[in-house]
């Protein structure tokens, strides 16, 4: 197994692992920023990162039959193709689409929705996801499976936010790196104090 240290070097060696002035995906401002799109370029890389992830996940339980892996677009998607590749099974993934209305900041606010798949009643997914912080977007894609009769095995990340912080029920979650990066609300940020100006980088 890797150890956590070698894991972090592969994301600061492929520029994943980002340091400045970010806004991230739960609203929250942070200095340093996991964009995992980074590390994913690289497919033998990524292939590495989760199979690890799955046997940490296999290494600490018996996880049963799996019907397949979902993930929240965009993010997650190449996460959830190698962790499906991994335990031989098919990856599906949930979509974007516009909800009504608009956030705080004027921007419509979006939802996750099954487009291009359907999740069987019975059927057992694993959820995949590159980052969490908050965890709303795994929590969406857990509520689709729940909703379609379907059941969640299990969460798989890349890299936890939140420090173990964040849970699912009693669903069982893994990933590669927990870490707590420093995080502001946006009305107490010392980055924007300063007169900086967040960037969004995405994934």
């Amino acid at each position: 197994m890797m150890t956590e240290e070698e894991i972090l070097k592969i994301f600061a060696d492929t520029d994943a692992l980002l340091s400045g002035h970010f806004e991230l995906r739960s609203k929250l401002h942070s200095d340093r920023y996991f964009q995992c799109a980074n590390v994913l370029r690289y497919p033998r890389i990524a292939a590495k990162l989760c199979d690890e992830v799955v046997a940490k996940m296999n290494a600490a339980c018996n996880i049963g039959k799996i019907d397949g892996v979902i993930s929240p677009a965009v993010g997650g998607i190449l996460v959830g193709h190698e962790v499906a590749r991994a335990l031989d099974t098919k990856c599906v993934f949930a979509e974007k689409v516009q909800d009504e209305g608009v956030d705080a900041t004027g921007k419509p606010i979006t939802k996750l929705a099954m487009r291009r798949f359907t999740l069987k009643p019975g059927e057992r997914y694993v959820v995949a996801e590159d980052v969490v912080t908050k965890g709303g977007r795994v929590q969406e894609t857990i509520d689709l499976v729940k909703a379609a009769g379907a059941e969640v095995a299990a969460v798989v990340l890349l890299v936890d936010r939140s420090k173990g912080s964040v849970k699912f029920g009693d669903i069982p979650m893994f990933s590669l790196v927990q870490i707590q990066p420093t995080t502001w609300e946006p009305a107490s940020c010392p980055l924007c104090a300063a007169g900086g100006h967040p960037v969004h980088p995405g994934s």
